[in-house]
């Protein structure tokens, strides 16, 4: 297997600081080169047109699909929201894909129901089945060729979200360890976690800023401005 890894990260103009930090902390830990690339609407619009509806939380609420398409449908890609910080070695994924190079993607697969009703910036929290699955996700790029600008671009949110665009969602979608996707607001938070994910509202933001698991991201984002 190709010791390497493309990362493509959703790009919102609100969370900036979010896209570097969570850059960094991959960096960080990796033991494997990594290729980062922010997926920004603005860099999309020569083949991409379609912007933030009005049921979108982020800029990249729909975009995140075009992952597989930016790879040239070749390899393995990792997709993740910005309001994630990694603490683990992301070539331990790889070892995942390994097990079973077949599935079509691989994510963590939540269980759970939004307790509030908005989130950051006033945005509205939807309730649907597969909730924040698509928020990290490793796609097989040759078995998502379905995935075209033109598809994603003229596809329902829920479609995508839900993966209903595979032919056998349930058998086609590997497992991550939620330890990969730990939903700070919603979950327990463990000891030895491998990535927090704040989907409720990031640090970065006054509202989310003084919480407890705010620490984490703050020393993370510290240590990216530390000079030499």
């Amino acid at each position: 297997m190709d010791f390497r890894l493309k990362i493509f990260i959703g790009y919102d103009e609100r969370e900036k600081i979010a896209f570097h930090v969570l850059t960094h902390s991959i960096i960080k830990y990796s033991s494997i080169p990594v290729n980062i690339n922010p997926i920004c609407l603005n860099n999309l619009k020569k083949f991409y047109k379609r912007g933030k509806g009005p049921n979108d939380s982020t800029e990249f609420s729909i975009s995140r699909f075009l992952t597989p398409y930016l790879s040239d449908f070749k390899g393995y890609s990792l997709f993740l929201d910005c309001d994630f910080i990694i603490k683990d070695d992301i070539a331990k994924l790889l070892t995942i894909v390994k097990k079973d190079p077949n599935k079509s993607l691989w994510c963590v697969k939540h269980k759970y129901i939004p307790k509030d009703k908005k989130k950051f910036l006033n945005e509205s929290q939807l309730k649907y089945k597969k909730k924040n699955w698509s928020s990290f996700v490793i796609y097989n790029n040759s078995k998502c060729k379905i995935l075209t600008p033109n598809f994603v671009s003229n596809s329902d949110g829920l479609h995508l979200h839900q993966f209903r665009w595979l032919k056998n969602p349930d058998k086609m979608i590997g497992k991550i360890p939620k330890t990969w996707n730990i939903l700070v607001g919603e979950q327990k938070i463990p000891k030895n976690f491998q990535a927090l994910h704040y989907t409720l509202g990031g640090p970065y933001f006054k509202k989310y800023s003084k919480k407890s698991t705010s620490k984490h991201w703050f020393k993370l984002k510290k240590d990216m401005l530390k000079l030499a």
